[in-house]
């Protein structure tokens, strides 16, 4: 037996999972409040605590952490076009693990510079102008971020003849140079800025969020857990050498502030009466939608889905719906603990799952052309994932999770939307694959194992 602690400091709660990557099983999870205002380390030896009463004392070979405490890593990224540039930049911090804040294009204003400022981002991905092109609007946005303040690090990832100038603009401030995020027109290169963005946390990030304390109780942080997450979705999707992996998917882990979604898929047009418009999408991507959550943002489900669709499906009045909403929204720990309650609950996860799903697919439209009639897509072609993946407490705890995770699903009423037609709703009950995202940077295939076993599937195909 080798036993490992995995660990997810996130803003609310501290997870362990226990884990033993020799038979491989899981051995255990639990999970206490964070105690990021004080010591984060009573939080987690309480939940240490919790998770011995199921296992017994054991003594760990290894124990890794991921964090997304005090609100993750919150960033801001500056382009030159907003379909391009700004766009990959977008992409490099959401595949990264951050929280995006900001985006800005062209030339930074000075109203721009107050945003920046008042977001109080704990990083800057500063791009723009492909190698060899523009160089005027990321040295006019180097010059302007020097004077923001903060003790933020600025990432360099544009235009690799203008990088040296941005670096003296910006030598008040801690920069990093690294690839440039879009090198030729159309072309992206967003895995250089994400390790960046990567070491970045692990450097300094760790010890601005509190996190520091726990290095001596771990082998490592590694990651923020968004990044964990992706990881465990690729290991999942894709396998590994002698363990395959269930193929491409769909995952929705939703939460009480936002909803993040993840796709591992190629979603490039499949028809050859199709042409494909923008940037093209990353094979493992992830998007955050930070106005969708079950409590803290309760309202942007309001907002996203409508009062009436919320009530017909929560089988409610549209008054008595809106009264439980602003309750909610004030108390934000409240669990439903009334039938309406439930209902309402069910509800909003539908819709939210729904919202989230539709922005992160792609879409498709058509038009004529002098050859005749002609597909557009935007965005990526989930319409043949056969797989969603379901995490986060408000869906893993409740009633009903594979029905509302149907709500992924294409429908006639959003024609154009390129989201999943029919697909299997694999749910994460034992709330693991952030801590499968950590095992699998050492032990990849224990993690792939543990994950096709504990993750358990409705059987439906519809």
């Amino acid at each position: 037996m080798r036993p490992i602690l995995l660990i997810d400091f996130g803003s609310t709660y501290t997870k362990v999972t226990a884990v033993d990557v020799d038979a491989p099983a899981l051995l255990g999870t639990a999970s206490s409040y964070t105690t990021v205002q004080t010591d984060v380390g009573e939080g987690l030896a309480r939940a240490v605590a919790q998770l011995e009463g199921q296992t017994g004392k054991l003594d760990y070979a290894e124990r890794y952490a991921c964090s997304s405490a005090a609100g993750g890593l919150r960033m801001v990224t500056c382009g030159l076009v907003p379909e391009l540039t700004a766009e990959a930049a977008k992409q490099a911090s959401l595949g990264a693990g951050a929280k995006v804040v900001g985006v800005y294009s062209y030339q930074l204003t000075e109203d721009d510079l107050d945003e920046i400022a008042a977001a109080r981002p704990d990083i800057v991905l500063l791009t723009g102008g492909t190698d060899g092109g523009n160089r005027d609007c990321i040295l006019h946005n180097a010059e302007m971020l020097a004077g923001v303040p903060g003790d933020f690090p600025v990432v360099v990832a544009g235009n690799r003849a203008a990088a040296r100038g941005c670096q003296r603009l910006l030598a008040q401030k801690e920069t990093l140079l690294c690839e440039n995020v879009m090198p030729r027109f159309g072309v992206l290169n967003i895995e250089p800025a994400q390790q960046k963005i990567r070491d970045i946390f692990l450097d300094r990030i760790i010890r601005a969020k509190g996190l520091s304390q726990a290095s001596e109780l771990v082998s490592g942080i590694l990651m923020p857990t968004p990044s964990a997450m992706l990881a465990a979705m690729t290991l999942l999707a894709d396998g590994l050498e002698g363990e395959p992996g269930i193929g491409e998917l769909l995952a929705v882990d939703l939460g009480g502030a936002t909803t993040d979604v993840y796709s591992i898929a190629s979603g490039m047009p499949k028809q050859l009466d199709t042409v494909y418009k923008g940037l093209p999408e990353p094979y493992a991507k992830r998007t955050v939608e930070g106005d969708i959550g079950m409590r803290y943002s309760i309202h942007g489900i309001l907002e996203a889905a409508g009062l009436d669709r919320v009530a017909q499906l929560a089988e409610l009045p549209p008054e008595t719906v809106r009264q439980m909403v602003e309750d909610l929204a004030a108390h934000t720990d409240k669990l439903p603990d009334s039938a309406a309650g439930r209902q309402l609950d069910f509800a909003l996860a539908s819709l939210a799952v729904e919202t989230a799903v539709a922005r992160h697919a792609g879409t498709i439209e058509q038009t004529y052309t002098p050859v005749g009639l002609t597909y557009v897509q935007t965005g990526k072609d989930l319409s043949d994932v056969r797989r969603i993946i379901a995490t986060g407490g408000a869906l893993i705890h409740a009633p009903r999770p594979e029905e509302a995770v149907r709500h992924a699903l294409w429908s006639p009423a959003d024609p154009i939307s390129l989201r999943p037609k029919q697909a299997q709703v694999w749910v994460d009950r034992h709330y693991i694959l952030a801590a499968m995202g950590l095992l699998a940077e050492h032990h990849p295939k224990a993690a792939l194992q543990m994950m096709k076993r504990e993750l358990t599937c409705d059987g439906n195909s519809k």
